[in-house]
């Protein structure tokens, strides 16, 4: 792969905008170690010690803080690295920072750190994108899966996946070298079956993570409709722990929509308590009805809320994934009803873990039983592109005369999983992947 910004040795301050304790301007590249050493007036930098430094300008000294040095091939991206970790001053990072450049290195780009390690083998391309999925997690869980993916476990499936493949490549490919002699149809056979047990198959549990996985990072829109006080407003508060919404047996309390961010299982969703849905004369009212029907049609999920002592509520316009009868704790459990509701009380918070469980699995996760889930749509594309050579590789497998279009699909299936690691000419992904990332990363 060809990057004509490899030669140059950047430079950006790698910790948050704002103010803090402590920030870091990050150097890499061949004059990274030059530059720490012109700017601390000191005439070399022990490998990985922390080194007390102070830095100066033109017009005198600009901080003090610790300097470290990161010789190259054994730092993040492969080439000498000096991080200074500074005084966590906007004003004095810029200084620190246009000094830098002063002395030779250019501004980075988004990514561009994380960029060279790919390009200097420390990372493949999905551990590149574990990086940022590590910054941008937002529970606990996505943190987590961000961090294995970033330790390598999903990139080593798709390399194993990708060996996979060579073999039955190679195979195919003797076929066609001996092409003049008899291929026993007991092998051809055992081919086809061997390339979906191997391949199809582990590629479909891969593939049934990808709806809980990708959700992980980008998080749901739930609406909750109904009619006016069914408790849509005690639903919210009780599911998110916060009391957020106005609770009131007035009818029509809530006129806007109201959100609340929480997590579902380590998945965040982003909760909207809508207006009641019922006919009005009301203008402010009417108003509030047609938002809570576009924030129905507008949501990932909706849960469609009853009132268990009002059969008159038991019917929805809006559309729904999860029925929800409320108010249990003023009504027997013994209400029959053709719609499959689950009774909860949003008081006493009774039946709430069944909801919570139940909504987990309209998220994809009873679906999402791998270790490693597929959290970008990318890797999702690109295990369905490869899948679908796959499959139509194995009826090709059939005769003699068609082996040379198996083998052909074989490669594209290769080089789809290929395009998730970063193997072959993927400057165009490259450039995609990193544009998403902030600068110092």
């Amino acid at each position: 792969m060809i990057d004509l910004r490899s030669h140059l040795t950047i430079a950006a301050i790698a910790t948050p905008q704002g103010r803090g304790g402590v920030g870091i301007i990050r150097l890499s590249g061949n004059l990274a170690l030059s530059v720490a050493c012109a700017l601390s007036n000191l005439d070399k930098l022990q490998p990985r010690h922390a080194t007390l430094s102070q830095w100066w300008g033109h017009d005198g000294l600009i901080d003090s803080g610790i300097c470290i040095y990161f010789p190259a091939p054994h730092s993040y991206t492969g080439e000498d690295i000096v991080e200074l970790q500074a005084h966590g001053s906007p004003v004095v990072l810029q200084m620190l920072l246009k000094r830098c450049l002063e002395l030779g290195c250019h501004p980075a780009e988004p990514g561009e750190f994380t960029r060279r390690a790919v390009l200097h083998g420390k990372l493949d391309l999905s551990q590149a994108e574990a990086v940022i999925a590590c910054i941008d997690a937002d529970t606990e869980r996505a943190a987590n899966q961000a961090q294995r993916q970033l330790q390598g476990e999903f990139g080593r499936k798709v390399e194993a996946l990708m060996d996979e493949i060579t073999g039955f490549l190679a195979h195919v490919e003797a076929c066609l070298d001996f092409s003049e002699e008899e291929i026993p149809d007991l092998f051809l056979d055992q081919l086809t079956e061997k390339l979906t047990l191997q391949l199809v198959l582990p590629m479909d549990a891969m593939l049934a993570t990808a709806d809980f996985g990708e959700r992980l990072f980008n998080g749901v829109r739930v609406a909750i409709v109904g009619a006016p006080n069914v408790g849509k407003s005690s639903l919210l508060n009780a599911l998110s722990g916060h009391d957020r919404a106005i609770v009131s047996d007035i009818a029509g309390t809530t006129r806007d929509t109201l959100e609340i961010d929480f997590d579902i299982h380590g998945v965040p969703v982003r909760l909207v308590d809508t207006a009641g849905i019922r006919q009005s004369d009301d203008l402010i009212e009417r108003e509030g009805v047609r938002r809570a029907l576009e924030s129905a049609r507008q949501a990932d999920l909706v849960i469609f809320v009853a009132d268990a002592s009002r059969p008159e509520t038991w019917t929805c316009e809006a559309g729904y994934d999860v029925a929800v009868l409320n108010k249990l704790d003023v009504s027997p459990v013994s209400i029959q009803s053709e719609i499959p509701f689950i009774h909860v009380s949003a008081k006493t918070k009774e039946g709430l873990l069944l909801l919570v469980d139940t909504l987990a699995n309209f998220l994809g996760e009873q679906q999402a039983t791998e270790d490693v889930y597929i959290t970008s749509h990318r890797h999702r594309v690109a295990i369905q592109q490869s899948q679908n050579h796959i499959k139509q590789a194995i009826p090709l497998l059939g005769q003699e005369a068609t082996l040379d279009l198996a083998a052909l699909h074989l490669r594209q299936a290769w080089s789809a999983l290929g395009e998730i690691l970063g193997v072959g000419d993927v400057e165009v992904i490259l450039d995609r992947v990193f544009s998403e990332f902030c600068i110092g990363k």
